[in-house]
């Protein structure tokens, strides 16, 4: 046995709240990585519906690594959440057509941050908002209802609006013996056969296997 099958939509049996994410994305816009789940008790698919409706992409695509956890109601705003800010209104007149769609923005009138990229093993809390062009490093944990306007660097600990980091989860030469380790690029057998040593977290055991 080494684990649920990453093509499972539903890994957990008799539960349809949490969800194998890249299963359920349409979109060429949205990457995810392997193993990586997202909970919503009113449907997976809510999540991918909550980014198209109502934070758009622009050119721009969302990057998620694999073994991430997303809490419920998790938001990713795509560079289509922005309004055009060189003129005298924000407001997006465009949107509505019948004659307004004459204001519609040219290229390079909107802000454009470029691409969402999240690392791997990466925890979101409940009800937390991630900007555009954010780049989120390894093993971060983002707080429950954080607002994320800046870069996350590995292994840090962020909560707020606007986040800010709390600490770090280990020190500055641990982090870089984690990240290049990076175990989440392991087989999914090497992996089970030295979840004690992951979870437990005995580095010294995973330097050598590594």
């Amino acid at each position: 046995m080494y684990g649920p099958k990453s093509n499972a939509k539903y890994p957990i049996k008799e539960t349809e709240v949490v969800g194998f994410l890249k299963n359920f994305i349409k979109s060429d816009n949205i990457i995810i990585g392997d193993y990586t789940y997202y909970s919503d008790p009113k449907g997976i698919e809510n999540f991918e519906k909550n980014i198209m409706h109502n934070y758009p992409f622009i050119n721009d695509k969302l990057i998620i690594g694999k073994f991430c956890a997303i809490a419920t109601n998790t938001k990713f705003m795509m560079n289509g959440a922005n309004h055009k800010l060189s003129g005298i209104s924000t407001y997006p007149f465009y949107v509505f057509g019948n004659g307004w769609e004459k204001t519609s923005p040219k290229k390079g009138e909107y802000p454009f941050k470029g691409d969402i990229i999240v690392g791997n093993d990466v925890w979101f809390g409940y009800d937390s908002t991630i900007l555009p062009g954010i780049k989120i490093g390894d093993g971060a944990i983002i707080g429950t209802r954080a607002l994320v306007t800046k870069d996350v660097p590995p292994y840090a600990i962020v909560g707020g609006n606007p986040a800010k980091i709390i600490k770090y989860r280990f020190d500055e030469k641990t982090i870089e013996k984690l990240v290049n380790i990076a175990w989440w690029d392991w087989s999914i057998e090497k992996i089970t056969e030295n979840l004690e040593h992951i979870v437990g977290g005995n580095l010294e055991k995973l330097l050598k296997i590594g």
